[in-house]
């Protein structure tokens, strides 16, 4: 496909100024995927839903047995606190799963980001004005659709939330991550379309009152937040401790720490063996004997890093990060599907427990890395 001539102009005046990571670009139109609706509706939007459901009856079943916290690594002082916030009906927003899927047989998971996913804006708007001007420019045909539903359903979910929400809803993520501080801004922009009043601060300078409150940079204490940043990371925090003292409405509540980990794919797949969706994965034990063609990740790691492979060729692929000492999960090889030189993960996005639309990354490397590229797709007429 050709390039539109004026798109990191239109980029940078939308706020999508991530567009290009060192002068390379991330977003890329130079080419673009073609699914038949067929493909859409039975290959990846119904087994969207479907596994959908079976993660939050593994949160069920999870917040339940403490045997599935313990495995899940998460700290035991916190079981309560993540049991809590599910009993009592904490809302969430959206999910991503990761798929492989090349247009044959069933996709099949990779991964769960339920609680800080990336990769929002582009799929819910820049891919779909990319849609539209192709259209009006005559560089697709008139019938063209594309697999995206997500502002729509996002805006559905703030709505409903709005009578909720106690006051200000704060957006929080680290200050200088300025993919995360405009995904927080987009996120915020539509709960403001949605009549909540919306605020922003950096994690960074999230403070406490005496009595354990959090506070934002102008001392106002925090009531209901979004926040771009991971559970076990606040876990870990010396903060923690006032988690549970704070008396917060956290977006993404308490509960996605169990959809956040790695360990929930061991759990899916023990629960739902041969599940034709589902690869085989287990929790590892030190020192473990394998064969080749598998998949280590740890419970907890982003973008990649940390994750090993070894194929059944005996190729091995691995990516540096800083989760080296988490424990970890094996999962059965199955390769990413290569379109020219480039392998492509689908990302399935769900909101308000619907799917709602897809972006594709695509990598040189098996392994889809923070430096992927996001390129656009269509529903072909």
């Amino acid at each position: 496909m050709p390039e539109r001539p004026d798109w990191r102009s239109q980029a940078d005046a939308l706020g999508f100024r991530f567009h290009s990571l060192g002068g390379v670009p991330y977003w890329d139109e130079s080419a673009h995927y073609r699914f038949r609706l067929d493909e859409v509706e039975n290959d990846l939007e119904r087994p969207t839903e479907e596994l959908h459901e079976l993660c939050m009856d593994l949160v069920s079943r999870a917040v339940r047995d403490e045997r599935y916290l313990r495995r899940l690594g998460i700290p035991e002082r916190f079981w309560d606190y993540v049991r809590t916030s599910y009993l009592r009906g904490d809302p969430h927003l959206y999910g991503r799963m990761d798929f492989a899927y090349d247009g044959h047989g069933p996709a099949k998971l990779y991964e769960l980001n339920y609680d800080t996913p990336t990769s929002l804006y582009e799929a819910a708007v820049f891919q779909w004005i990319w849609l539209q001007q192709c259209i009006e420019r005559g560089t697709l045909p008139p019938a063209t659709d594309q697999f995206n539903s997500v502002q729509e359903k996002l805006l559905r979910v703030f709505a409903a939330l709005a009578p909720q929400v106690p006051g200000v809803l704060h957006f929080a993520c680290v200050r200088d991550s300025l993919e995360d501080r405009a995904t927080v801004d987009y996120l915020a922009d539509l709960a403001h379309q949605c009549g909540i009043a919306t605020h922003y601060v950096a994690i960074e300078d999230i403070g406490r009152t005496a009595e354990g409150r959090f506070t934002d940079a102008e001392d106002h204490l925090i009531e209901a937040i979004f926040k771009l940043y991971p559970w076990e990371f606040l876990f870990a925090d010396e903060f923690s401790q006032y988690l549970q003292s704070s008396a917060v409405t956290w977006f993404e509540p308490p509960w996605k720490a169990i959809l956040s980990n790695k360990g929930a794919l061991a759990l899916l797949w023990e629960l739902h063996p041969g599940h034709p969706n589902l690869l085989p994965t287990f929790f590892e034990e030190p020192g473990e004997a394998l064969c080749a063609g598998w998949v280590r990740k740890p419970l907890c790691s982003r973008e990649g890093a940390n994750v090993e492979i070894l194929t059944a060729a005996g190729e091995h692929v691995s990516v540096p990060g800083p989760y080296g000492d988490i424990p970890t999960v094996r999962q059965a090889f199955h390769a990413l599907p290569r379109f020219g030189e480039y392998f492509a993960l689908i990302g399935s996005w769900v909101i308000g427990d619907r799917a709602a639309g897809t972006g594709i990354r695509e990598d040189s490397s098996l392994i889809t890395r923070d430096s992927a590229r996001f390129v656009p797709h269509v529903i072909a007429a």
